[in-house]
């Protein structure tokens, strides 16, 4: 894949070349990662053509007959089942390990452009969560959302301090918790802290009280516009002026204001100094950020009169932000104060992982001035722009990861739904098996059903027993009295002996059974039917087709030829009979 911003920033930008590179490698990086997850995505929809495929959802079951699928059949279906099981298992994903707590003394365009580089450092670190408060500037509800942050159950805290000394109680607690913590941009007055990363804000201080002498030739007055008090950043700053101050005897510090870091107290607090200095002359007004450098600037230019040069700190990228200011010539200079929120998480993630890291990390800075506004403002606008096209990978990610979480549950439910028609399936079939092998126990002992004396006679009318009686049968015809269980028993037994001696002529008809049995053949057809419960023509059939099932098991010879034993004319007709009868063909008996 082509970048198309590394030309630029390699040629254009130099001096910057390590950051450009890693820029781009962080491109690269979420490139790949979201290669990787369409990837993922094909993969759970090829589980899912897979399951339709090998028909686990729709698996065979025994059928109205009771025809099962064969052993070795279910057997693959099994085993297909559980790969696709450890299939869906390997493509779970991974839970969030690693829970980072950001606590923010106040809410503002630094700490958002910030907040903006957290959350694109923690999209390369698939197992981190971000979790940010905001104290806007106030020191109570800095340390309850610290405690609360703490309560949770976060693995890191990172906290930028409002204070020096208000805020260390709260962070030592988190650390007596054996909580990591990253004090970052503001220090306090406790060493109990894993690592600390800033920029060198005394540093910052000094180079601008340089820049500000030689902007004035070594000769002016300088009203100052500080930050939020007790804060470390405005004591630093402060000092690093100050100190530089010192070299130059003719330039002088007229007043320090009191500030808090916002344009508009920046701005009421020098629209009454004014008030109250009518005629006082401010060559040059420095802020200790670009927005009380420009909240000074509105004051003094409604205030009317001449205006002086305006410097601050910050150097933010993007709209209003202070290299635009400069180019504009609304400030004169700025001092990029870098926030580098990636390269916390960096840190951070090094910390949770047992990783070598550094204590004490000072990030590198410069100096925006009207000579290199416009350049770092094509390089910012050229940053931003790649982390826009970041944001955009990043919001593909999220949404692929979106369709694999609901393609994830969708395949759990559907094994789910497998599972369970296996247990349904295996219990159905180890039931027909247990019904099979009663079966076949009770043809191979016996060529009937049921036995006589477990099947209770049912009473017939009177008056139509006699009339049949009367009308159909001789004189010397048996009659067998239904009240008594052991005529019943003797009766039966001899109907089984003469079907079982006539088993193999195809031409038996029932009154030929009624013949041997010296009975008509309605008398016949009435007492089996009241025996036995089926007519004589049933039970002649039953009798062969148990006959023939144990030819089957017992004999090699083939189908045909027992159709014939047992006084069937047709192999087909009787492989018909068969089926009905047992929910198999002959063949699959001997298997």
């Amino acid at each position: 894949m082509c970048f198309p911003n590394e030309y630029f920033m390699m040629n254009y930008f130099p001096n910057d070349k390590k950051n450009c590179t890693k820029h781009n490698e962080r491109f690269r990086k979420l490139h790949k990662k979201l290669i990787i997850l369409q990837t993922k995505q094909f993969h759970h929809i090829y589980l899912n053509n897979f399951i339709h495929i090998i028909g686990l959802v729709q698996m065979d079951s025994p059928n109205t007959t009771g025809e099962l699928m064969n052993e070795p059949n279910m057997r693959h279906k099994i085993i297909l089942f559980f790969a696709l099981a450890a299939m869906l298992a390997s493509c779970s994903g991974g839970k969030v390990k690693y829970r980072i707590g950001v606590s923010q003394c106040s809410d503002d365009i630094w700490r958002d452009k910030q907040n903006a580089e957290l959350r694109m450092g923690a999209y390369f670190h698939d197992n981190v969560e971000l979790k940010f408060a905001a104290a806007y500037d106030s020191d109570e509800r800095q340390v309850q959302q610290i405690d609360s942050l703490v309560g949770s159950g976060i693995d890191l805290l990172i906290v930028a301090p409002n204070q020096v000394s208000t805020i260390s109680p709260a962070i030592d607690r988190a650390y007596d918790k054996g909580i990591p913590v990253i004090v970052f941009e503001r220090k306090t007055n406790s060493q109990k802290y894993t690592a600390f990363i800033s920029a060198d804000n005394y540093e910052m201080g000094r180079v601008m009280g340089e820049y500000v002498i030689s902007r004035l030739h070594g000769q002016g007055q300088v009203l100052e516009i500080m930050g939020l008090k007790g804060s470390s950043p405005a004591i630093e700053r402060h000092n690093g002026f100050m100190d530089a101050l010192k070299k130059a005897t003719g330039v002088s510090v007229m007043e320090s204001l009191q500030g808090d870091w916002t344009e508009p107290t920046a701005y009421e607090t020098t629209r009454k100094w004014l008030s109250a200095n009518k005629d006082a002359h401010v060559d040059l007004v420095f802020g200790m950020n670009d927005r009380t450098a420009m909240g000074a600037r509105k004051a003094f230019l409604e205030n009317g009169g001449y205006t002086p040069l305006f410097c601050g700190i910050d150097g933010l990228p993007g709209e209003n932000g202070g290299i635009q200011l400069v180019r504009d010539s609304l400030l004169d200079a700025s001092y990029i104060y870098p926030t580098h929120g990636d390269q916390l998480i960096d840190l951070a993630v090094n910390i949770l992982e047992g990783k070598p890291y550094e204590k004490e990390t000072m990030m590198m800075s410069a100096l925006v001035t009207r000579d290199n506004a416009k350049v770092l403002l094509m390089q910012s606008e050229e940053l931003m722009r790649q982390g826009k096209r970041l944001d955009l990978l990043h919001e593909k990610a999220d949404n692929y990861l979106h369709e694999l979480d609901t393609q994830r549950v969708i395949n759990w439910l559907a094994l789910g739904i497998i599972a369970l028609l296996m247990v349904v399936f295996v219990l159905v079939y180890l039931y027909q098996m247990r019904k099979i092998a009663l079966q076949r126990e009770r043809v191979v002992n016996t060529l009937w059903n049921l036995k006589p004396e477990e099947v209770p006679v049912t009473a017939e009318n009177p008056e139509t027993a006699e009339s049949v009686e009367t009308s159909k049968t001789s004189k010397d015809s048996p009659v067998i009295e239904e009240d008594e269980p052991a005529a019943v028993s003797l009766f039966f037994s001899r109907f089984k002996e003469v079907v079982e001696a006539r088993l193999e002529d195809s031409d038996v008809s029932v009154e030929d059974l009624a013949a041997d049995m010296g009975l008509s053949r309605v008398q016949l057809y009435r007492k089996v039917k009241a025996v036995a419960g089926s007519s004589p023509v049933e039970l002649l059939r039953t009798a062969r087709l148990n006959r023939a099932y144990q030819l089957l098991l017992t004999t090699d010879k083939s189908v045909s030829e027992i159709a014939y034993a047992v006084g069937f004319t047709s192999p087909s007709y009787f492989t018909k009979c068969f089926k009905e009868e047992y929910g198999q063909v002959p063949g699959e008996i001997r298997k």
